[in-house]
C-alpha cells in the first residue's frame, strides 16, 4: 500500500487547517501519508507510538511533534488510553517573513526537526500553558470568524512557532527530544536505510543485516511502520527527488538514476501515484 497524500480542503488564500482536542482509536487513524504542509501534534492525554520519517516514538501528555512537510508519518494511539490531541497543518509560506532578506524564519524548528532527524519536543510545563492557550485562540477564531479572524490566526500561530523557537535554544534543550521504542535492530535498520538509500537493498538484505528471519522482519517492519519495506524506500527516494527538482538544474533521468530507479518510465509512474503529478509537471509548478 502507497502512502496517502493528504488532502486539504481550505481557501488556497488562507492555508491552515486544525483538528482541535480530538480524540482517536486506531482505526480512525490515517494510514502512513505525508503531505506538503507543516504541522504540528500536540498531546493532552493519552498514550499511543509515533513512527515519524525514520524514528519510533511514545506519545504521553505535555509531547509536541514537530512534522516538516514531505515526512512520512503516523500515529498507533493505545485502544485501551487513546490519545486526545489538536493538530495545525499550514503551507509554509503562510509563515514566512514579508521583509526580503530576513534570516528570521518561523520555520527554524521544522528546519532543525529535519536537520537533526528528531521530531518531538517535551513541552515544559510553562509552555504547555502558552501553547494550549494559544491553541483555544485559534480554535476560537476558526469557530466564530469574528472580523479580521485570520490575521489573529496568523499571530497565534507566530506566538507558537517563536515560543518553540525559544524553547528548543541549545541552552533550553540542545535536541528535540523523545524516548523511543521497537526492538533496537529495527531503529538501526530505519538509520541503515537513511545512509544506503540508492543502494540495491531489500528485505534479504535487511533482515540478514538484523539477524532475525524475512518474515520475523517484514512481520515487525509493518507493524512498527505501517508500511512494507519495499513501499517505505520507495517513498523515500520520491521525497528525496522531490527536493531535486526543487534546487537542482539536472535533467529528470539523471534525478532518477541519482534516487535509484533504473527505469524512467518506473519513475514517472511512481512519482505520479505518490504526488499526484509527474516529475516534468511538480518542476514546472516550482518554478
Amino acid at each position: 500500500m502507497e502512502p496517502i497524500r493528504k488532502q486539504f480542503h481550505s481557501d488556497a488564500t488562507f492555508p491552515f487547517d486544525i483538528v482541535y482536542k480530538d480524540t482517536k482509536q486506531s482505526i480512525d487513524e490515517l494510514p502512513h501519508h505525508l503531505h506538503e504542509w507543516c504541522e504540528l501534534i500536540y498531546v493532552y492525554s493519552g498514550t499511543g507510538n509515533f513512527f515519524i520519517d525514520q524514528t519510533l516514538y511514545d506519545m504521553h501528555a505535555g509531547d509536541l511533534f514537530i512534522i516538516p512537510e514531505d515526512t512520512i508519518h503516523r500515529a498507533f494511539p493505545d485502544a485501551a488510553n487513546p490519545v486526545t490531541s489538536t493538530a495545525i497543518f499550514f503551507n509554509p509560506v503562510f509563515v514566512r517573513p514579508s521583509l526580503i532578506g530576513d534570516p528570521f524564519s518561523y520555520l527554524h524548528a521544522f528546519e532543525q526537526s529535519k536537520k537533526r532527524k528528531s521530531y518531538k519536543f517535551a513541552c515544559p510545563p510553562s509552555f504547555q500553558t502558552q501553547l494550549e492557550q494559544h491553541l483555544e485562540q485559534i480554535c476560537e477564531e476558526m469557530l466564530t470568524k469574528r472580523s479580521s479572524y485570520r490575521q489573529a490566526i496568523v499571530l497565534h500561530l507566530q506566538y507558537i512557532l517563536f515560543g518553540l523557537i525559544r524553547e528548543t535554544e541549545p541552552e533550553h534543550q540542545p535536541e528535540l527530544t523523545g524516548s523511543h521504542y521497537g526492538p533496537l535492530w529495527m531503529q538501526e535498520t530505519l538509520r541503515d536505510i537513511d545512509m544506503r538509500l540508492f543502494e540495491d537493498i531489500g528485505l534479504a538484505v535487511l533482515a540478514k543485516q538484523a539477524a532475525v528471519s524475512a518474515a520475523h522482519f517484514s512481520r515487525v517492519f509493518k507493524q512498527l511502520t505501517g508500511m512494507n519495506v519495499t513501499h517505505y524506500i520507495t517513498t523515500k527516494r520520491i521525497i528525496h527527488a522531490k527536493e531535486l527538482l526543487r534546487v537542482s538544474d539536472s535533467s529528470v533521468s539523471s534525478i532518477a538514476m541519482c534516487c535509484g530507479f533504473e527505469s524512467l518510465p518506473h519513475f514517472y509512474r511512481v512519482f505520479k501515484k505518490i504526488t499526484g503529478a509527474t516529475p516534468t509537471e511538480y518542476k514546472k509548478q516550482q518554478e
